[in-house]
């Protein structure tokens, strides 16, 4: 196992719940509050957690737009924690690697990147380069740090959809479910497990990426 850094922006509470689980398993687990959308809380992240060996960018904002209403709010409210925010963690933790290690880095996507829809235009464009930016950095840092990602389909319902309309979501994928959270844990001990693996995104998505269709209005394709 490993011992853990945890950092959560206002999730104070459920951090501290979360860190006491850790602590009952055995590993220690340090708190690390900061707002990914401001670089001046992003930069100093590393520092503060110590030497790391595996870097986790898991947070992401993930709100609704369209063409005709993206605007430059909407737009760095998701290109500043979605993708600076990883990157400056990623140069951050390459820099801080003790000398003679090897790390890795493990990017959380969205399967939406290798099927795209006409829909969360500023979502995707973040999600999109940073999938750029995974295989980017994957030949940056080799052979020292190993940089790969993850990329979920439907595995938790989103604020704007009733338990229903996520069902009829998992049910649509070609394999008729979604992603188990569970599911995502194992897939990223599994890429820290296999040691020639760089650069690729592991879809957990039911097949979800093979297909896209419109949705039925009712707002159940996210």
């Amino acid at each position: 196992g490993f011992d853990i850094v945890l950092h959560y922006r206002s999730s104070a509470a459920q951090a501290e719940t979360l860190a006491g689980r850790i602590a009952a398993l055995g590993r220690d687990c340090t708190l690390l509050g900061a707002d990914l959308a401001r670089e001046d809380e992003v930069a100093p992240l590393v520092g503060r957690a110590g030497p790391l060996g595996v870097l986790v960018n898991n947070a992401s904002v993930f709100e609704r737009d369209e063409w005709h209403d993206a605007d430059r709010a909407s737009w760095d409210r998701h290109l500043e924690p979605n993708l600076r925010a990883p990157f400056v963690l990623m140069q951050s933790f390459a820099q801080a690697l003790p000398q003679g290690a090897r790390g890795m880095v493990l990017n959380m996507l969205d399967e939406r990147v290798w099927s795209l829809t006409p829909h969360f235009i500023s979502y995707t464009v973040s999600k999109s380069a940073l999938w750029t930016l995974t295989r980017t950095m994957a030949l940056a840092l080799a052979p020292r740090i190993r940089v790969n990602a993850i990329g979920p389909g439907p595995a938790l319902p989103s604020p704007r959809q009733s338990l229903a309309q996520f069902e009829r979501q998992c049910a649509s994928t070609p394999l008729r479910h979604g992603t188990d959270p569970d599911e995502v844990a194992r897939a990223a001990l599994a890429l820290l497990a296999l040691p020639s693996v760089t650069g690729q995104m592991l879809a957990l998505d039911g097949g979800q990426h093979l297909q896209w269709a419109p949705g039925d209005g009712a707002g159940a394709v996210e």
